[in-house]
């Protein structure tokens, strides 16, 4: 499968999936974003349109920790730096949005290590 093939399947899929997912200000929508180097993380607002907090693999805290292992392990933190960032903003409950990606490798375990930091969803 060509590139520009897998990427219009995935954007199909997202789409499909953001019919259903919305994000509030009590409980935003947790969007993950998957690279071939790095992962990113974000709770969104979507009633306003907001970003209300951010984590990827080149934020600072996971900078610090240097080679923190495989990418799977590198998704883990960033899940758990997500989840203390709303944690410190009042945010426990989340929506998760996949991205159109499978629930499985990085998107798994970035998923796991937000709720293993006590994000609820």
């Amino acid at each position: 499968m060509d590139a520009a093939k897998k990427w219009l399947e995935r954007k199909r899929r997202h789409r499909r999936v953001r019919k259903k997912v919305h994000g509030t200000a009590e409980q935003p929508r947790l969007n993950v974003f998957r690279s071939l180097k790095h992962i990113y993380a974000q709770l969104v607002d979507d009633d306003r349109g907001v970003t209300l907090a951010m984590a990827s693999t080149l934020v600072p805290e996971l900078k610090a920790k240097g080679k923190a292992g495989t990418k799977k392990d590198v998704a883990k933190s960033v899940g758990e730096i997500l989840a203390q960032k709303a944690m410190a903003v009042g945010i426990q409950k989340v929506v998760f949005d996949r991205g159109g990606y499978k629930y499985h490798g990085r998107v798994k375990a970035l998923a796991e290590g937000a709720r293993a930091a006590g994000l609820q969803f």
